[in-house]
């Protein structure tokens, strides 16, 4: 097992959208990823169980990386929970000018 910790960048979190993109990268990889924050742990095999982290700006999330090829995976893991990530607004949603 590999364990690393991550720093949360996202300015506003890991909110739905985010979720999705590190389950669904997640689920590609040949490892099983666990997550802890505040003292919960969660495995992540889905969006609702990595929502239930909460994880907001500047957040800190413990990760457990395991399989044969952990070591290998665990920067691009880090990275999916420190990227910026910047969504393009939806159409038809009124903006700020």
């Amino acid at each position: 097992m590999v364990e690393r910790t991550a720093a949360i960048k996202n300015r506003a979190g890991i909110h739905v959208r985010p979720s999705g993109v590190i389950i669904g990268a997640l689920n590609e990889l040949p490892v099983d990823v666990r997550a802890e924050s505040d003292g919960y742990e969660v495995e992540l095999n889905s969006v609702m169980a990595l929502l239930s982290l909460g994880l907001v700006a500047g957040d800190r999330v413990k990760l457990k990386i395991e399989g044969s090829e952990a070591q290998k995976y665990a920067d691009q893991i880090v990275e999916l929970f420190e990227r910026r990530y910047d969504f393009p607004p939806k159409e038809n949603t009124p903006q700020k000018e």
